[in-house]
């Protein structure tokens, strides 16, 4: 049986050498067992609307690896290699899963965010320089093909698009409808191709080429860094995958004939290896929901159904989609297979923790990861004690420690226990680095790269049973005068409000202290128009434990913007307050204004101003005594 429940358990169990335990040499070889080993059994089970009853389109092990091995085959004979890979920009369909482990097996897949600006996927691509792109045609509620279109002419490297046509799941007469009024054309000198037609003149019982993998080379590159700036594609190698996939299995009980269910985008690492390799390892079934996951409408008020039809056993989601679920009670359905659930990217309310655990008798094992560490570095255990706020205990075979770091990011000594500093992780899920050299500098605390302890960026502690607990982010620090706030301390506090359903605390620049934090609040729908944003500032002096960390301001938004696997995005959130001080000083000077905030590939985080009227000299001193730069053009200019 799995799973570990204590530090000691890790250790006893690392004392066999990790070789031992796991002999795999690429993810293409998980899909070469799973067919002989695991045949004819369910591997996947796609539903497309997400409705109660719905049919589901399924595939065996032995089909799926066909699949995959078709889509190789394809990729390949579009000049797919290990220096042209293949991107994809699709929804959550079976295609998805054969382009991602076939493009690993052709060379080198790179997955993209559908929900990005089309100038930010062209710089992914051009990052990546990809080869060929497999996408969507026009298509009713998407406009996945629109962005292709505007992307095309600024990747010169980009000679294939292979087209997955979605309306094959649509009912017969309403998949006429819309490759009648639905349709997409040539796109410059790039050959457009029909992704299905492609496939079925390619084998499925054999590859027709030959191609050398070992555990270090690259599998994908997955873009992380936000989704603003310029692009950081994190090289992955067929190591990375196949580690964190296979140790996810040791320590949660994932089995041969099990079932889990993934909502999260294919284009996400925990998508990809939580419910997704880590599954396809052990011979367990995923059930795949719907273009947009837990997007999509039908999906959230089916869940129960769901679970109790297809006997889950587990699933991941972010915590926003657990408090969503927290609104459908369970009306009698079975949930008894359920064993765990999986959540990560975001701190999870204690409220909702025991909340959800009541209703449903489900154990929620809270983790920790990135994409840098592949996917997973932590979790709680599901067999022994789960301590609500912490990340639990680290993976076997992988180092996790907090560390005190100098002013340039270099280890200077091992925190003490319950000590805050800089986790740091190391071992076989940690990537070798960043395609584009120069985003390697500093990441390294000790100065080995691909080997050597990767600085996180997170702040955390660890107890004296070896749990892990974050106490905020590095880059998010508030420096007031010199004195650090951890932005985590004031939202924590500020969350105990019963009106309130989502915080966010900033640094906002101040002329005297440099900055000083402000905090954006997200009420609760019923509480809209009965708090006022003086009265949260108040409860907030009463719990934040620090003076120094009350926030000046608070500022009720509609909703606290979130990244697509719900994570608080905070930049457009310091945008905002920057956008809000500046216009305060120009305002004191009559100026006629528009200022727009971004961030500067060389500035970083830069604020421009429109100036239609006003006084440069003057408005160029009032703003001097801030920190962050800002840059000053005439109207038309």
């Amino acid at each position: 049986m799995p799973g570990f429940s204590s530090i000691d358990q890790i250790e006893e169990y690392e004392k066999t050498p990790l070789g031992e335990r796991f002999d795999y040499q690429s993810t293409w070889e998980v899909f070469e067992r799973a067919e002989k080993e695991f045949g004819d059994l369910p591997a996947l089970d796609y539903l497309f609307f997400g409705k109660k009853g719905e049919a589901a389109h399924s595939y065996s092990f032995r089909e799926l690896t066909g699949k995959i091995r078709q889509c190789a085959n394809l990729l390949h004979s579009l000049g797919v290699d290990e220096n042209n890979p293949v991107s994809f920009l699709l929804p959550n369909l079976p295609e998805t899963h054969f382009t991602l482990w076939g493009g690993e097996l052709a060379g080198v897949v790179n997955p993209i965010n559908v929900l990005l600006e089309p100038e930010h996927i062209a710089s992914i691509m051009k990052a990546a320089n990809s080869k060929v792109l497999v996408t969507l045609p026009a298509f009713p509620k998407t406009d996945i093909w629109e962005k292709v279109q505007e992307v095309v002419a600024s990747v010169p490297s980009l000679k294939t698009i292979l087209l997955v046509d979605m309306a094959a799941y649509l009912p017969f007469f309403q998949r006429m409808m819309v490759r009648a009024l639905f349709r997409s054309g040539p796109v410059g000198s790039v050959q457009v191709l029909d992704f299905h037609s492609e496939l079925r003149e390619q084998p499925s019982d054999r590859l027709v080429f030959e191609r050398e993998i070992t555990p270090e080379t690259t599998a994908s590159l997955f873009h992380t860094g936000g989704t603003t700036g310029t692009p950081k594609l994190a090289r992955h190698s067929h190591k990375n995958e196949l580690f964190d996939a296979w140790v996810l299995g040791e320590v949660a009980p994932i089995d041969r004939g099990g079932v889990g269910l993934c909502a999260l985008p294919l284009f996400h690492v925990n998508a990809c290896i939580v419910t997704g390799l880590a599954a396809f390892i052990r011979g367990a079934k995923i059930v795949l929901m719907t273009p947009g996951g837990y997007r999509s409408p039908d999906v959230i008020p089916s869940f129960w159904d769901h679970l109790e039809r297809f006997q889950v056993e587990f699933f991941s989601a972010v915590p926003t989609v657990f408090s969503s679920l927290l609104k459908y009670p369970i009306q009698g359905q079975d949930l008894s297979s359920l064993k765990f659930a999986i959540t990560g990217a975001a701190p999870m309310p204690p409220d909702i923790f025991r909340r959800f655990e009541k209703l449903t008798g489900l154990r929620i094992i809270e983790g920790y990861g990135q994409t840098e560490g592949t996917c997973a570095s932590s979790c709680n255990p599901v067999l022994g004690e789960s301590r609500i706020g912490s990340i639990g205990l680290r993976f076997p075979y992988q180092g996790m420690k907090v560390a005190i770091l100098d002013e340039e990011g270099k280890f200077v000594r091992d925190c003490q226990v319950n000590e805050i500093g800089t986790v740091l992780i190391q071992g076989p899920n940690i990537f070798p680095g960043y395609t584009d050299e120069s985003k390697n500098e500093g990441i390294w605390a000790d100065g080995k790269p691909g080997e050597g302890w990767l600085n996180t960026g997170d702040l955390g502690r660890m107890d004296a049973e070896g749990y892990f607990w974050l106490t905020g982010r590095a880059k998010d620090m508030i420096i007031r005068g010199g004195h650090n706030i951890d932005p985590a301390m004031i939202e924590a506090a500020i969350t105990q409000m019963p009106e309130v359903e989502l915080v966010a605390a900033v640094g906002q620049p101040d002329a005297h202290a440099g900055e000083v934090p402000v905090a954006f609040v997200q009420l609760k729908s019923g509480a809209k128009g009965k708090v006022s944003e003086e009265q949260v500032r108040e409860f907030a002096k009463s719990t934040v434990p620090e003076r120094a960390a009350v926030p000046v301001r608070v500022e009720f938004v509609e909703e606290i913007p979130l990244t697509p696997v719900g994570k608080i995005f905070k930049p457009s959130l310091r945008h905002k307050a920057i956008h809000k001080v500046y216009s305060q000083e120009l305002n004191k000077l009559n100026a006629s204004f528009q200022i727009l905030v971004f961030e500067d590939e060389k500035m970083g985080t830069l604020a421009q101003i429109e100036l239609q009227k006003g006084d440069e000299e003057k408005i160029k001193e009032a703003l001097s005594c801030y920190t962050v730069p800002f840059r000053l053009k005439k109207s038309g200019q």
